[in-house]
């Protein structure tokens, strides 16, 4: 089989790997990928220098995958050979996992669509934990991919909401989906805006972000912190956020994706498969529009994506491996 592997600081390779010698176990599925997504935070982190000392290469990498099921376990009940599911999988031609960790792709949903569900579970675990209830008003700061559908799912929930970024590019991107209110800066000198949101999803891990949300929010409101704080950006010092956090009784918390458990369990309100499975829903019914985000790219070409990617040139919101063509 094929993987994308990170094999040196900045340097992204399609090699020829052994495929896994153990068989099918009886819970496990597996079968030839169709698309995969790259993560433009995670997996971009690897392929940079950060902690590259640490980093033992070649290192695996992958975030999620759409594949066409070809075997089962003889425990498996519900997935057949032939079916499309969506899993987080590597970058790679072939695709083994739990069958309880896969999500059937509806019908008619096309692949490289679905497989975007990943992205939008990230900020989704944010939704079924904060106390913020529809019509809240809320902000989204950072409108790379996470927050790009973090922006259109709470949208799409009921919620008024303010999308932030000083990128043009994924401004228009914003306001193509039909969001309303879509700025290049924190609103925090409008007595309109100040103080009187509810909930702030901060994806850009930007400091300067968190704390211009922290002046947003209302007593008692949240700042979530989904964007990973990868590197220090600014001279902000931990006193000015920490200043708005005692004074203005902000919630100040991780938007850590696995609060929510992976699978379904008692005493809780939601999974990370089942919301896996809801997002290809919302976004199959029209409820998230992701057309037009994605560029695919041949797995061939990685180093390539990659390299678009970390100077900022992809031309897409999110870049898709196509291994339809991959044996």
């Amino acid at each position: 089989m094929k993987k994308v592997l990170i094999t040196g600081v900045e340097k992204a390779e399609l090699l020829e790997v052994e495929a896994p010698a153990a068989p099918l176990g009886p819970d496990e599925v597996q079968g030839r990928t169709l698309f995969s997504a790259i993560s433009a935070g995670t997996e971009l982190h690897s392929y940079g220098p950060d902690g590259a000392e640490k980093r033992k290469y070649p290192c695996e990498i992958g975030y999620a995958a759409v594949f066409e099921v070809d075997a089962v376990g003889a425990e498996v009940k519900g997935v057949r050979a032939g079916d499309v599911v969506f899993t987080s999988g590597r970058h790679a031609s072939r695709q083994r996992a739990r069958a309880c960790h896969t999500a059937p792709v509806p019908r008619g949903l096309a692949p490289e669509k679905a497989v975007l569900t990943r992205l939008m579970g990230i900020s989704w675990s944010t939704l079924v934990t904060t106390r913020a209830r529809p019509p809240a008003r809320i902000a989204v700061t950072g409108l790379g991919p996470v927050g790009h559908l973090a922006a259109q799912l709470f949208a799409a929930s009921g919620y008024e909401v303010l999308a932030v970024d000083p990128n043009p590019q994924r401004r228009e991107w914003a306001v193509a989906k039909g969001l309303g209110n879509v700025l290049a800066a924190m609103p925090v000198d409008d007595p309109a805006w100040r103080g009187q949101l509810d909930l702030v999803v901060e994806c850009s891990g930007h400091e300067a972000a968190v704390l211009d949300a922290c002046k947003m929010v209302r007593k008692r409101g949240e700042v979530v912190l989904v964007g990973v704080p990868w590197a220090r950006r600014t001279e902000i010092y931990a006193h000015e956020i920490l200043y708005r956090v005692f004074y203005d009784f902000v919630d100040l918390r991780s938007g850590w994706e696995w609060e929510v458990p992976n699978l379904p369990t008692d005493f809780q309100m939601s999974s990370r498969m089942e919301i896996f499975a809801a997002g290809m829903r919302w976004i199959a019914d029209g409820r998230i529009d992701v057309d037009g985000l994605c560029a695919a790219v041949p797995p061939g070409e990685a180093q390539r994506a990659f390299q678009d990617l970390a100077r900022g040139r992809s031309g897409s919101l999110v870049t898709l491996f196509d291994w339809r063509n991959e044996r």
